[in-house]
C-alpha cells in the first residue's frame, strides 16, 4: 500500500511559527543535590511563571566544579539535575515532557585572578534548567480553505505491515509505535496493542531469529540514561529486556532471541521521544521444515 500523498493548495500567506527558549539556573553548596531554600524559593517562583505558557519540553542539565574526580563530579551532577526534576514534579509539571536529565560532571575553571575562583566555583555547582514552548502560529492575515486533490490512505501500522514481508538477514525494524516514558522501561498505553499484533506475527515466523536493540535518547555523547525505577544507568538494555519479556510471554521462544542496550549512540537527531525506542534486527533465518 502507498504512504499517504496529500497535496494543498493555499490561497493567501501561509503561516508562522516562532518558538521561544526561556533559561534558570539553580545553585548549590559544594559537594552537595540538596536544594538550599533560598534557590528552592527562586526555582518555584521560575515554574509557576512557566506554568502559563504551553511547553514544549524541559531538559535540567547538572554541573560540579573542577575539584573532585570525574567518576564523582558526573554522580554529583546527576543527582543534582535529578533534585531539580523532583521539584518539578512535586510542583505538578507533568514529567513526560521533561525530556533531557542529565549531570555533564564539571565545568572547567576559567579565571585570570586567585580572587575570583570561590564565586567562579560557586556559579559552577549549578543545575540549567531550559524550557522550550511549544511552535506558537501567529496567522497575519485570513488564509483561504485548504483545496485537498489526492489523499491515499497510509498503512495503520507500518512495522507490522514490514514483517509481513519478505525478511532477510541484517533487516533492522524499527518499532516505531512502540514509544517508552521518559526514564522508564515500560512502554506507553498507547503502544500496547501495537506489541501485541507484532509478538502474534513472531510466533508464526518461528525460523526467525533477531536481537532487540535498545535505546535512549537525550545523554551526554553515547553514556546510557538513568532507569527511574531501578536507578541504574543501563535504561537502553532495560527497554530491551522488558521487550524481550513480553515477547517471551506471548510465545516467542527465548532461544531465537536476544537483548541489548546501545545507549545513545545511535541518535535519529530529531524528535527525543523517537530515540526513546527498540529495534529488532534479523540475525538468522532457519530454512522452514
Amino acid at each position: 500500500m502507498k504512504n499517504t500523498i496529500i497535496f494543498l493548495f493555499f490561497l493567501g500567506p501561509i503561516l508562522l511559527f516562532s518558538q521561544s527558549e526561556i533559561k534558570h539556573a539553580v545553585y548549590f553548596d559544594s559537594d552537595s543535590f540538596v536544594v538550599k531554600q533560598n534557590e528552592q524559593n527562586r526555582l518555584i517562583a521560575f515554574i509557576d511563571s512557566i506554568k502559563t505558557i504551553a511547553i514544549g519540553k524541559i531538559s535540567i542539565f547538572g554541573f560540579c566544579d573542577d575539584r573532585g574526580s570525574d567518576a564523582y563530579n558526573l554522580k554529583l551532577s546527576n543527582r543534582r539535575a535529578n533534585a531539580i526534576k523532583n521539584l518539578f514534579v512535586n510542583h505538578k509539571i507533568d514529567s513526560t515532557i521533561i525530556t533531557n536529565v542529565d549531570g555533564k560532571g564539571e565545568v572547567l575553571l576559567k579565571t585570570l585572578s586567585v580572587k575570583d575562583i570561590k564565586g567562579v566555583r560557586g556559579l559552577n555547582r549549578k543545575a540549567e534548567i531550559i524550557v522550550i514552548q511549544k511552535p506558537i502560529i501567529k496567522d497575519t492575515t485570513s488564509l483561504a480553505p485548504p483545496v485537498v486533490v489526492q489523499k491515499e490512505i497510509k498503512p495503520i501500522n507500518q512495522t507490522v505491515a514490514f514483517l509481513k514481508q519478505d525478511l532477510k538477514v541484517g533487516d533492522k525494524i524499527t518499532l516505531k509505535n512502540i514509544l517508552f516514558k521518559n526514564g522508564h522501561s515500560e512502554i506507553l498505553p498507547e503502544s500496547k496493542d501495537v506489541l501485541k499484533e507484532i509478538a502474534k506475527i513472531l510466533v508464526e515466523l518461528d525460523n526467525i531469529y533477531f536481537t532487540i536493540q535498545g535505546h535512549v535518547c537525550c545523554t551526554y555523547k553515547s553514556r546510557d540514561a538513568v532507569d527511574a525505577k531501578t536507578k541504574k544507568r543501563n535504561l537502553s538494555l532495560a527497554r530491551a529486556k522488558f521487550i524481550f519479556d513480553y515477547l517471551a510471554s506471548k510465545g516467542v521462544k527465548k532461544n531465537r532471541m536476544r537483548y541489548v542496550g546501545l545507549k545513545r549512540k545511535f541518535p535519529l537527531n530529531g524528535d527525543p521521544k523517537l530515540d526513546r525506542r527498540v529495534e529488532i534486527k534479523i540475525t538468522h533465518i532457519a530454512a522452514k521444515r
